[in-house]
């Protein structure tokens, strides 16, 4: 019997060739877009999120928590507010600046840092401490953190006050936690940082039911904490402090070669 000759190789062999073209197609597209979506320097793309979370470190703290704050129609009944700082607080991990079921809460969502300054009113009668607290997390988990704050409640639970910032010497001496009267959180979703505000009465005064600023600046409020206003300084000192921040963060992701140019 003859031997069966082998069946021709030349199909396999185009179509390995043909697999061998497409792998290296698809690597060198992948290799491009990746180039072409970084910087032209060659580093990775800035982002709030790769910027941010060395701002902590980085940036002045005049810049961060400026000497003055002006608080144009944040006053009840839209008056004007000015601020003036009196302390700022060395950087802190969250667990030893932060209440212990706040940090828990933030614990999941990498709580790294917390910087915190006080602000006085004009007239010396209300200060205000602001903290912004960054973390190393993903924008999901960001957006997640913010819906339990705003939609889950924990924005309002009074175990979850952001702790007051006292100033020996000034006028925020006696501004313990038993002292708060308001606070306001915002968890940001364009960044991994969280910014909050606490008021409370500049004369020591404790307040046993503090409100969030959102209860405390709802009309008909007849509590202690909304009828000075404490609410508006809560989030009048906050909503300033994170609108630098963004604008900080903004120009870091920029980078210097693009402000350079302008």
């Amino acid at each position: 019997m003859r031997p069966v000759p082998e069946a021709p190789r030349t199909g396999r062999l185009t179509a390995a060739v043909a697999c061998l073209v497409l792998g290296v197609g698809l690597i060198g597209g992948a290799a491009v877009g990746a180039w072409l979506l970084r910087d032209p320097d060659g580093t990775p793309p800035r982002t709030a999120y790769t910027e941010a979370g060395a701002l902590w470190h980085s940036t002045p703290v005049d810049t961060l928590f400026p000497r003055t704050l002006a608080g144009d129609g944040a006053g009840p009944g839209g008056a004007d507010r000015v601020w003036t700082r009196v302390a700022v607080a060395p950087d802190a991990s969250c667990a030893a600046v932060l209440q212990p079921r706040l940090a828990a809460t933030l614990a999941p969502a990498d709580c790294r840092r917390v910087l915190r300054a006080t602000y006085t009113d004009a007239t010396s009668s209300s200060v205000t401490t602001v903290g912004m607290v960054f973390l190393g997390t993903a924008p999901a988990d960001m957006a997640a953190l913010r819906t339990r704050f705003t939609t889950g409640g924990l924005g309002g639970s009074p175990d979850l006050i952001p702790p007051a910032l006292a100033a020996p010497g000034t006028v925020a001496a006696r501004f313990g936690n038993a002292q708060r009267g308001s606070w306001h959180v915002n968890v940001l979703t364009e960044m991994p940082v969280v910014v909050y505000g606490v008021s409370g009465f500049a004369d020591g005064r404790a307040v046993p039911q503090p409100q969030p600023a959102a209860q405390a600046m709802a009309k008909g409020q007849t509590t202690a904490p909304a009828q000075a206003g404490l609410g508006h300084e809560a989030r009048g000192v906050a909503d300033r402090i994170e609108k630098g921040l963004r604008t900080t963060v903004a120009r870091a992701v920029e980078g210097p070669e693009r402000k350079g140019n302008r």
